[in-house]
């Protein structure tokens, strides 16, 4: 079904109501139950916290320990507390309905049996009632018991979301506010929603209403700080919009690689291709498992979800050009040292290799990044979400599918700032292998404002070369050898510090936080073929500023601008970005170096729209959607 503004409209409307009275129960708990107060950032001692059950006194120590780490070297700040308290609550409000919501689109494409959709009389539930008796108690606690039974068995393939004992889902409804949020989600003019892909993004995207965003911008033209950067910025990009953007970056440089000789021709519709267009093909085609595409500020995965329909096409002729051609006849020359062996050598069949297609195309295609935690653990749902509709359309059984990996959505947020557990972790390392940690976290400091803008690529090399020396003329080389070899003693002391036995909870996070950061220089040493964006636009964040116009001169006047500089540097020469933003920076007078040295210097434009106002939802921008070819 179209996502009409009727539609739209009344998924607001749900989203709000959910938030508010999600947001109101854990507000009561915190206070009341667990002794953080929402309003003074008081914090109880557990101690005078006699009313709590031996679960709830672990949990309200664990929350304690969230809040710790959230306020690294700033807890005796009162009003930073209350920020963070608050920030709690919205992340566990958040998470409890991406949690339910989840649930009810597995149901709506066969994956899960009626759990949600019906509540207390959903017929999963009553199952599992008739066999566990009385002895979960009470209906309410037996419902959300049984709901926790799945959490559980989901997180094994969807840790971020379901795991319950993450700091973003500690809490849960208490019943009056579970029932109410049941009633919420079971509309029935809800229901036909959750059998959209979409609909999860627009849910990201409500959770922060018009009127935050409105205020924000009237108390500063500048975002001030990560998360008004975020909100600001959250526009959903039209359907349209994003296959005319992947039909002419990733469908294009497909079309191009097979001499035309591709369904995509027909399959894209907003492919840009002339009648009689039929270029030559290339001797290798590049193996699927090869070819990379990126969304820096991916939100929920909106481009990556189309791009998954077309990866499966490509991954489907890919297996009959090496059938036809022989093995070896794809090209796997852009992983060296990967150790690909041929398709046909690595499946026994076409069908085990189209059975782990999904799979791969989670583990080795699609790449996402965002500054928002919130929309990590979305995107990550959405491309899990998709990978289970292909199984599911296939006719693979659920006991016959692949486990899907983690996949490559990064979160780029804060690196952890405990001190004392710095120092302890880097007290077990060598002490060359600690002063790079050290670095490290110095180095990704400015992450949760930049993402990818951070070049961490480019300063690792020295960063290196600071910690280890010089190494003459080949120390690239060498120093990425060197990064690869720490790396990797660096990932393995994080996990060991987290799993030890007298780990803290908030070492864990400590961990945590610190291997999202390796997660994400990784990321940005990769070297993509396509780069897909809604970007960030308008002005630069004031902690930001600087640094930006400093370390993007050409583009220092928009961040859009910045953006798409930065994305082209990410792609390997002749990759394709495609971006819809702003469509001033083609006219104005301040855009013009980088029209010059980044749009016609190292980018060829290729496809151009001029797409007007009302694009993208209430963002009052003229937008247009382009694609950049990048040039050597």
């Amino acid at each position: 079904m179209a996502f009409d503004q009727s539609t739209r409209s009344r998924l607001q409307k749900l989203v709000n109501a959910c938030r508010a009275l999600l947001s109101e129960d854990f507000s009561i708990q915190l206070q009341q139950v667990y002794g953080l107060d929402p309003n003074s950032g008081d914090v109880t001692p557990i101690t005078r916290l006699t009313h709590l059950d031996d679960r709830q006194r672990h949990t309200a120590e664990v929350l304690r320990q969230v809040l710790g780490h959230y306020l690294g070297a700033d807890a005796d700040d009162t009003a930073h507390r209350i920020d963070v308290i608050d920030r709690m609550v919205r992340e566990q409000a958040f998470t409890v309905l991406n949690r339910m919501a989840a649930l009810l689109m597995m149901e709506a494409r066969g994956q899960l049996f009626e759990s949600v959709s019906k509540g207390y009389q959903s017929r999963g539930y009553q199952s599992y009632a008739r066999l566990a008796g009385t002895a979960l108690g009470e209906t309410g606690q037996a419902y959300q018991a049984y709901l926790f039974s799945l959490f559980d068995e989901l997180a094994q393939g969807l840790q971020g979301l379901f795991d319950r004992f993450a700091a973003s889902g500690l809490l849960f409804p208490r019943e009056t506010a579970l029932r109410s949020l049941l009633d919420e989600l079971n509309h029935p003019e809800i229901a036909p929603l959750w059998a959209e892909d979409e609909t999860i993004g627009w849910i990201y995207q409500y959770f922060n209403s018009k009127e935050e965003r409105k205020a924000m911008r009237d108390a500063s033209q500048a975002p001030r700080n990560s998360r008004e950067l975020a909100v600001r910025n959250q526009f959903f990009t039209p359907r349209y919009v994003v296959e005319f953007l992947v039909d002419n970056t990733l469908g294009r440089l497909w079309f191009n690689a097979t001499g035309g000789h591709t369904s995509l021709r027909e399959r894209c519709q907003y492919l840009l291709v002339k009648p009689d267009e039929q270029p030559a093909a290339a001797l290798r085609l590049r193996d699927p498992r090869t070819l990379k595409l990126l969304d820096p500020a991916c939100g929920s995965m909106h481009f990556g979800l189309y791009a998954f329909d077309l990866f499966l096409v490509i991954y489907r002729e890919a297996w009959d050009w090496e059938q036809t051609h022989g093995a070896g006849s794809l090209d796997v020359s852009t992983q060296p040292g990967a150790g690909m062996l041929p398709l046909c050598q690595t499946y026994a069949d076409q069908q085990a290799y189209l059975r782990d297609v999904p799979r791969m195309l989670v583990e080795h295609n699609i790449y996402g990044v965002d500054i928002d935690s919130r929309a990590a653990q979305i995107a990550s749902l959405a491309l899990w979400l998709r990978a289970q509709r292909a199984w599911h359309d296939d006719g693979v059984k659920a006991k016959d599918r692949p486990v899907v990996g983690r996949g490559n959505v990064i979160a780029a947020t804060a690196p952890p700032a405990e001190k004392e557990l710095r120092e302890q972790f880097a007290a077990q390392l060598d002490v060359l292998d600690a002063e790079l940690f050290i670095k490290t976290l110095q180095l990704l400091k400015g992450v949760p404002e930049l993402g990818v803008l951070l070049r961490m690529e480019r300063d690792l090399p020295r960063l290196v070369r600071a910690v280890f020396g010089e190494h003459g003329s080949l120390f690239r080389d060498t120093d990425a050898e060197q990064w690869r070899q720490a790396e990797t003693r660096l990932r393995t002391g994080l996990v060991e510090f987290a799993n030890a036995a007298k780990a803290t909870y908030q070492g864990r996070l400590f961990a945590q936080d610190a291997l999202e950061g390796l997660r994400l220089i990784d990321l940005c040493r990769e070297v993509f073929d396509v780069v897909v964006m809604n970007p960030p636009f308008g002005a630069l964040a004031a902690n930001t500023k600087d640094l930006l116009t400093q370390a993007y001169p050409r583009s220092r006047n928009d961040l859009l601008a910045i953006m798409v500089e930065r994305g082209l540097e990410l792609l390997r020469t002749g990759g394709r970005i495609g971006a819809i933003t702003s469509r001033t920076c083609f006219f104005l007078s301040s855009f013009q170096r980088w029209r010059e040295e980044i749009v016609l210097g190292i980018a060829h434009p290729e496809v151009m729209a001029d797409l007007g106002f009302g694009v993208m939802d209430d963002a009052m921008v003229e937008a247009a959607a382009y694609v950049l070819e990048k040039q050597s």
